[in-house]
C-alpha cells in the first residue's frame, strides 16, 4: 500500500516564492527551482519506472526550461520530466520541492504539471 504525504499550497506557493523571489522571468524562475531541488533533494532515491527500478541520480534542466530526473537503471540512463516522475514511499527528503515545481508548472499552463501537486505518492 502506498501512502500519501499532504503538502498544503500554501507551504508550496512560500516554497515557489523561495526560489523565485529575485527572478526576472520564467527561465530564471525554473533555475531558481532547479537550484533548490538540487540543494534540498536527498539524491539518489530508488523508484519504478514503467515497472522497472531505478534510481533517479540527478535533475536537469531540458531545452525547454523544463526540469528532468535523471534515472538510472543498470547501464542505461532515462531523463524523465520531474512532472511525470513517479515517487517512492516514503517519500525521499525534500520531496516537496518537487511538489512546488510541480504546482509552478501548472501556472505555466504546462498540461504535464498537474501530476500529483498537492499529494506526492
Amino acid at each position: 500500500m502506498t501512502r500519501a504525504t499532504a503538502v498544503s499550497r500554501r507551504r508550496l506557493e512560500a516554497l515557489i516564492e523561495e526560489a523565485t523571489v529575485d527572478c526576472c522571468d520564467e527561465e530564471e524562475e525554473a533555475i531558481g527551482l532547479s537550484a533548490m531541488i538540487e540543494e534540498n533533494l536527498a539524491l539518489p532515491f530508488r523508484t519504478a519506472v514503467l515497472g522497472v527500478e531505478a534510481d533517479v541520480v540527478g535533475v536537469d534542466m531540458g531545452a525547454d526550461a523544463r526540469l528532468v530526473a535523471v534515472c538510472k537503471s543498470g547501464k542505461h540512463r532515462q531523463r524523465i520530466a520531474l512532472t511525470d516522475l513517479p515517487l517512492p514511499s516514503p517519500l525521499p527528503s525534500g520531496a516537496e520541492w518537487i511538489a512546488a515545481y510541480r504546482l509552478w508548472a501548472t501556472t505555466r499552463g504546462w498540461p504535464d504539471g498537474v501530476s500529483s501537486c498537492y499529494v506526492l505518492v
